[in-house]
């Protein structure tokens, strides 16, 4: 029985040469073809929906953080007498008529048998919520003296007469008989009185950077550390590994919490920032070192390796100009998605009261306030700082699995 032997399949076209062929192709054709890699990687990542929105929100949540003092519609140290208010709903209309967005303002009474403050809507303060105003002064990053808001609690009460059909402005004094700023607390208050809203922007400030520093920490370490072992290998790659080793066998949480008790408590805040930033990018740069080395082992062999070695090029310029860029998306879209985690440690050790302490404001030190199951039950609105952890965790994932995808444009 013969065997039919199939015909050898060549990449080259049968078809005879074209000279013109090139100037035949449309100018779809002729811009897929002459795109680069990052041109690439943008066309494959506008195709991927839930990555472009993740990424719309983290560019609106890193905006808000950098003009926290704008946005805020109170100072963060700023205390009022409305003691662990509960949050304000925004109106539009009141019996029937359009005002605009307001809120009522507070009733408040001190029950004496619980000691506890019962507040409730009062229909006849009717207070405007202004926009592009003047508050409470600030300096915009410790440099600029400003007043100017986005928002800010109305110094004027309207008060509705049913009889005259109009809503008149009167001005509204405290119990210390001083004009008052109003009342706007959208999310609440604390147990000084202070705007939770406006703690949740400051904070924001805090926790977002912290991800980002100690990512950029981490990708350091792990480029050198990962690239020293992969391009040289023998015992400087064993010794790695088994650093590698021994730092990820270790629980992270126990160890976190271990390496930030020994931070001194008479540091100032910026260098137990400083510190607990270390901290986590210590512990972090393991799993980007081993994708480093995986890669340059593969890539040291090639040819343009072997030409540069030739050439007399030293191993620092062969590993950043000729082996590194040619993975570096990937190693962009990796450390997108290990931006979470230092924010995750962050919020944990803080929560615990391991991490940052006041004055520092951040999101796990709002949600320190919260541990007492108590305050959760009583004060509910305390665990709202959890809601933009939580949307800030999944906008960083699933932009960092477009990334990913994005990162190789050459597939399929």
């Amino acid at each position: 029985m013969k065997v039919k032997q199939s015909t050898p399949r060549h990449f080259v076209s049968e078809e005879p040469f074209d000279p013109y062929s090139v100037e035949k192709l449309s100018k779809d054709q002729e811009s897929l073809y002459l795109a680069s890699q990052w041109r690439l990687m943008w066309w494959k990542l506008k195709k991927h929906r839930l990555a472009l929105i993740s990424g719309f929100i983290l560019l609106l949540f890193y905006l808000v953080a950098a003009l926290a003092e704008w946005f805020a519609p109170y100072d963060l140290h700023t205390r009022t007498r409305f003691i662990h208010a509960p949050p304000q709903a925004i109106h539009l209309f009141h019996e029937g008529k359009f005002i605009g967005p307001f809120v009522y303002g507070y009733n408040f009474k001190l029950d004496m048998n619980t000691l506890k403050r019962e507040f409730s809507p009062d229909k006849n303060k009717i207070q405007p919520i202004r926009f592009f105003c003047s508050g409470d002064a600030y300096r915009f990053w410790g440099l600029v003296e400003s007043r100017f808001h986005f928002v800010c609690p109305s110094a004027d009460t309207l008060k509705y007469d049913p009889g005259i059909d109009s809503l008149n402005p009167t001005p509204a004094y405290s119990f210390i008989s001083k004009p008052q700023a109003g009342e706007l607390f959208l999310l609440g208050t604390d147990r000084l009185g202070r705007d939770l809203l406006s703690r949740i922007i400051y904070g924001s400030r805090i926790s977002l950077t912290i991800g980002l520093v100690g990512i950029a920490v981490s990708f350091f370490l792990g480029i050198v550390i990962g690239g020293l072992a992969g391009y040289f290998g023998g015992w400087v790659d064993a010794l790695v590994q088994r650093l590698i080793e021994v730092l990820r066998s270790f629980p992270e949480i126990p160890l976190w919490m271990a390496l930030s008790a020994v931070l001194p408590v008479t540091w100032s805040p910026l260098l137990i920032f400083l510190g607990i930033t270390i901290i986590l990018a210590l512990l972090d740069w393991t799993g980007l070192a081993r994708a480093v080395r995986s890669k340059l082992m593969a890539l040291r062999e090639e040819d343009y390796c072997t030409a540069a070695q030739l050439m007399g090029a030293k191993p620092g310029r062969i590993i950043g100009r000729h082996l590194l860029p040619g993975f570096m998306s990937h190693l962009i879209a990796s450390a997108s998605l290990s931006i979470p985690g230092m924010i995750l440690g962050e919020t944990a050790l803080s929560f615990l009261g391991l991490g940052l302490r006041p004055p520092i404001t951040s999101w796990g030190v709002l949600l320190n306030e919260a541990q007492n199951i108590n305050v959760v039950a009583l004060y509910p609105w305390l665990m709202l700082p959890v809601v933009p952890v939580i949307v800030i965790i999944l906008a960083f994932n699933f932009f960092g699995d477009g990334l990913r995808d994005a990162a190789d444009p050459y597939k399929n």
